[in-house]
């Protein structure tokens, strides 16, 4: 799942990043508001961490402009200030909750995956397909009954695909869903995620074009 977390304390930020990366986010950082404003406009993000004291572009400022953009990802404020008008203007400007700092990595994650919840209730936690059912939040696909677990970018992949039946995508599309811009990737990352993926699920469900990328089948034939 991608998060773009803005915060200008590269302390901070290398620390969080770190964290929420090894617990299977993908991570955008950036340490500016205007940077953060560009980054949520070409990107869909599952959730925005956002730091109140930023330079030149403040955290409320930002909050208020992505709404005025009509763009919707939750917000999870992260700030030092705790004051109750601090706090106050930041949610009545549109953020969905928030955290002051310091905070235990633990509390955080849980905050992220309550906003999750919230987030997918509203539109729907599960996505099936042909029979194929995918619970995205704990990472798991059910076939025939069996209930398989998966890797948060296996999930992602699977999610991709179920929403766009018969559309491939390519490499690069991939890798940009997975991955954060700041991230370099081995050449074959893409094809080791596929190979792990069709393992456990079955090679009907992926197909690939060559030349034009990955997809899932409009009718998958499933094996007897």
């Amino acid at each position: 799942m991608g998060l773009l977390f803005v915060e200008d304390d590269t302390m901070i930020g290398n620390s969080l990043k770190e964290a929420l990366n090894k617990n299977g986010y993908v991570v955008d950082w950036t340490t500016s508001g205007e940077d953060a404003i560009y980054l949520a406009e070409i990107n869909d993000y599952e959730l925005i961490l956002l730091d109140l004291g930023l330079p030149k572009i403040c955290g409320v400022e930002v909050i208020k402009l992505l709404r005025n953009k009509e763009i919707m990802t939750p917000i999870l404020i992260l700030t030092a200030r705790d004051s109750t008008i601090d706090i106050v203007t930041g949610l009545d400007s549109g953020a969905d909750d928030y955290l002051v700092k310091p905070f235990k990595t633990e509390e955080l994650l849980a905050r992220i995956r309550a906003i999750l919840r919230r987030k997918h209730n509203k539109i729907g936690a599960l996505y099936e397909y042909q029979g194929l059912i995918l619970d995205p939040l704990r990472c798991e696909v059910t076939i025939d009954d069996i209930t398989i677990q998966l890797t948060s970018k296996e999930s992602t992949l699977l999610r991709m695909f179920i929403l766009s039946p018969g559309v491939p995508f390519s490499k690069i599309q991939l890798e940009e869903k997975l991955y954060s811009y700041q991230e370099s990737l081995q050449s074959n990352t893409i094809e080791v995620f596929i190979h792990t993926l069709r393992k456990k699920i079955g090679n009907e469900w992926i197909k690939n074009i060559r030349g034009l990328g990955y997809y899932i089948p409009l009718n998958v034939q499933k094996n007897d």
